[in-house]
């Protein structure tokens, strides 16, 4: 099934943005390309966007442009970050507790005093699960051995963290640009993230 849509008229409408912005925020790269879906209708060609994902994009800038300019959003949305971020500022800007630092530090055997900004997406993922109770340490510790094999390509654009339980065993995994996952009726969805998202927000941490 297909991900549902929203046309660029109902779009404007909804949000109450006009063409002109849209289309700027699209120069800018504060919305992906690949979000205007060009299709055939009955009138023509339309261009229609993923409905959840670009409302939630254009909500969180229409309720930062007024503190952030569109440069420092676009390199909030963008995905990755040559920025390393050091354990003292994980700690002061409030990204992790010191209970899930050492518990990322211990897992991966981490030396740095520094850390690259897809380490610290996984220690803020860790962060909001462990503290939100939504997983257990050893589920953690799954989740942290499963970013590391991914290395830097989760830190990309459609991009989601997922874990599941069935029977109390759990499993997680990633998915990129998935569409629809059916899964077992017995099995529970315990966590699914979109991991730009989860980005876009460690960011605000600090821009």
């Amino acid at each position: 099934m297909d991900e549902d849509l929203i046309s660029k008229k109902d779009l404007l409408e909804q949000t109450g943005i006009s063409y002109g912005q849209l289309y700027r925020w699209k120069r800018k790269n504060l919305i992906p390309e690949d979000w205007f879906i060009r299709k055939s209708t009955f009138t023509g060609q339309e261009t229609f966007f993923p409905r959840e994902r670009i409302l939630e994009r254009i909500k969180k800038i229409q309720a930062m442009k007024e503190k952030l300019s569109l440069d420092a959003l676009a390199e909030m949305f963008a995905p990755g970050g040559g920025k390393r971020i050091s354990k003292a500022d994980i700690l002061k800007w409030g990204i992790a507790s010191d209970f899930v630092l050492n518990f990322y530090i211990e897992q991966t055997q981490a030396q740095e005093q520094a850390f690259p900004f897809e380490e610290v997406l996984a220690i803020f993922l860790l962060e909001k699960l462990l503290h939100g109770g939504e997983i257990s340490l050893e589920e953690g510790k799954m989740l942290v051995g499963l970013l590391q094999d991914a290395e830097k390509s989760f830190a990309t654009e459609g991009t989601n963290v997922w874990l599941i339980r069935k029977f109390g065993v759990s499993t997680c995994f990633l998915t990129k640009k998935a569409e629809d996952i059916l899964f077992d009726r017995e099995a529970k969805v315990i966590v699914s993230l979109d991991l730009m998202e989860l980005s876009a927000e460690l960011k605000g941490k600090w821009l």
